[in-house]
């Protein structure tokens, strides 16, 4: 017995279990972040909708401090990691799960941020069409690009509307079309980044929102979001109002659904049941800014198409409707 003990003991004579202490107390920190990140403030940089828009990426400590805990054969960090270990695993494990199979209600739509830089938007428009979608949303469609769009896209998707820099496509017929007003007060110049629109489908008609928000800028005083967060509730309460059901709301919300930011479109609205789909940047894709949300329908599975010519990459949703 003494054999084992002396093979398990450092050179300071510590075990297993009284060595390794730093890195089960980074492991319980690590646990609380994920478990408690609401408590987070966010009055000082914005340092709570910070590490919500990163919160999946501390999976990746918990890897490193797995690593070192076998490396200083401690079992008191290996039984600590636990803890990050089961509050990961409860916000984001179901993500990775298999999506259902589509049943009866089944409707599937596109979103993408086409960028007001894309060099190609004939091919952007021709990947979009390629998911078979019922509906593509896109957002920084700028005028010169509009013409591209309308002609690739309209034996497939003969219904459109666009109001400003967004705009939906679609397999069913369009109707009630108008812009949506969620111009934040700080923005002065011609902005228009919204729209509603009914479309009807064989299921019924559904209300459907396309909306890009303002960006947010991470510099050395924080997360600047201010601007995001306020277009993001005037676009809740024009949600909260709307009389039909179903609702789908797509977009390029610049937050992810983990963001309090954006707590006014997801207290109310379904976010996808699976698929994480980091869609930004489309070089090394680090967050989900672009979503699929729903109202009185499930967003059953997400995930992103290959790159275009933006800087984005799309994604493409399968929803349930309600009956």
């Amino acid at each position: 017995m003494s054999r084992w003990r002396a093979l398990d003991e450092d050179a300071k004579n510590r075990s297993a279990w009284t060595r390794g202490r730093v890195l089960a107390a980074l492991a319980a920190g690590t646990a609380g972040l994920l478990a408690f990140h609401r408590a987070v403030p966010n009055s000082i940089g914005r340092m709570g909708s910070l590490l919500e828009t990163f919160l999946p990426w501390l999976g990746l400590a918990v890897v490193v401090l797995l690593g070192l805990a076998v490396l200083r054969r401690s079992a008191t960090a290996l039984v600590a990691l636990l803890l990050p270990v089961a509050a990961w695993t409860h916000l984001f494990g179901g993500l990775l799960l298999p999506g259902a199979e589509p049943g009866a209600r089944a409707l599937v739509v596109v979103q993408h941020n086409v960028s007001d830089e894309n060099t190609d938007p004939a091919g952007t428009a021709r990947a979009l069409a390629n998911a078979k979608p019922d509906l593509i949303a896109v957002e920084e469609l700028v005028p010169s690009a509009r013409p591209v769009y309308e002609r690739t896209l309209a034996s497939d998707f003969p219904y459109r509307t666009v109001q400003g820099t967004v705009g939906l496509w679609s397999k069913h017929p369009l109707t009630d079309a108008r812009p949506l007003d969620i111009k934040p007060k700080g923005i002065t110049e011609a902005w228009s980044r919204g729209l509603r629109a009914v479309v009807h489908t064989p299921h019924g008609e559904i209300a459907v929102y396309v909306a890009h928000l303002p960006s947010v800028r991470v510099g050395a005083s924080g997360l600047a979001s201010s601007l995001r967060d306020e277009s993001a509730g005037l676009l809740s309460k024009a949600v909260i109002a709307e009389k039909l059901e179903p609702v789908i709301l797509l977009g390029d919300l610049n937050g992810t659904v983990d963001d309090r930011g954006l707590a006014p479109l997801t207290s109310q609205l379904n976010v996808a049941e699976r698929g994480l789909a980091f869609s930004f940047p489309a070089a090394f894709p680090l967050a989900r800014i672009d979503q699929v949300m729903a109202r009185s329908a499930t967003v059953a599975h997400i995930r992103t198409l290959p790159a275009t010519g933006s800087d984005h990459l799309p994604l493409t949703a399968q929803l349930t409707l309600h009956a």
